[in-house]
C-alpha cells in the first residue's frame, strides 16, 4: 500500500475540552502514519465536506450535553442526509470520542449515537479496544480508559475547570484511539488493495 490512511476528525467543541481530545486523537493517528485533518462541524464549508468525503475514516467527536451529542453536532449529522442517500460514506471506517463534566454523565449515549450514525451511513465501526482501567483496587485514575467506555474514547473534566485541566489519562486514551483507528484503517486499505489485485 503506497498511500497513508486519510483520517478526518469531525467534531464540535463547546468550551475547548473536546478540542483537546480531538487534537489527541489526531496526534495518535499521525504517530501511526496517517494523514489527519481536523474538521470543526459547526461551520461546514465545501472544502470541509470534501475532506470528509475523501477520507478513509471519520472519527466523530462532541461533548455530551443532556445525554447526547451537542445540538451543533446533531445539526451537522442531520445535514449528512444527502450523503446518506447517495451512500457516499459507505464502507468508510468510523469511531468516536466524547467528554463531559460528570464521570458517568451518559457519555455512553453519545458514543452509541455516533456508532448508530456510522451504521446509518454503512460505515464500519472501530471500538476503543481496551479493557477498563481503574476498576480494581490496585489500579488508578491514571490508567488508560479510566472511565470504562468501549464504543470509543471518553473523558471527564469538572465543569468549572479550564481546558488545561483535561486529565492526562483521557488525553492518552484519545491518543490510543487515534493510533487504533489509523492502524485498522491501514489494515482495511491493504486488504482492499490485495483483493483488487486478485
Amino acid at each position: 500500500m503506497d498511500k497513508s490512511p486519510r483520517i478526518a476528525i469531525a467534531y464540535h467543541s463547546g468550551r475547548g475540552h473536546t478540542g483537546v481530545l480531538a487534537c489527541s486523537v489526531k496526534a495518535g493517528a499521525e504517530a501511526a502514519g496517517a494523514e489527519v485533518t481536523l474538521v470543526t462541524v459547526d461551520a461546514m464549508t465545501d472544502a470541509k465536506w470534501e475532506t470528509l468525503d475523501t477520507a478513509d475514516a471519520i472519527v466523530f467527536g462532541s461533548p455530551t450535553y443532556m445525554g447526547s451529542a451537542s445540538g451543533k453536532f446533531h445539526t451537522f449529522a442531520e445535514s449528512t442526509n444527502k450523503r446518506w442517500a447517495a451512500k457516499a460514506w459507505r464502507d468508510k471506517l468510523g469511531s468516536g470520542f466524547t467528554t463531559g463534566a460528570c464521570k458517568a454523565g451518559d457519555k455512553h449515549s453519545t458514543l452509541a449515537y455516533f456508532a448508530t450514525l456510522g451504521a446509518q451511513h454503512q460505515m464500519t465501526w472501530i471500538n476503543l479496544g481496551l479493557h477498563p482501567g481503574w476498576h480494581l483496587s490496585h489500579e488508578s485514575e491514571n490508567d488508560l480508559n479510566r472511565l470504562g467506555y468501549f464504543n470509543g474514547a471518553a473523558g471527564t473534566t469538572p465543569g468549572d475547570l479550564p481546558v488545561d485541566a483535561v486529565h492526562k489519562a483521557d488525553i492518552a486514551t484519545a491518543e490510543y484511539l487515534g493510533d487504533r483507528v489509523a492502524r485498522h484503517t491501514a489494515i482495511f486499505l491493504a486488504g482492499r488493495e490485495a483483493l483488487e489485485i486478485r
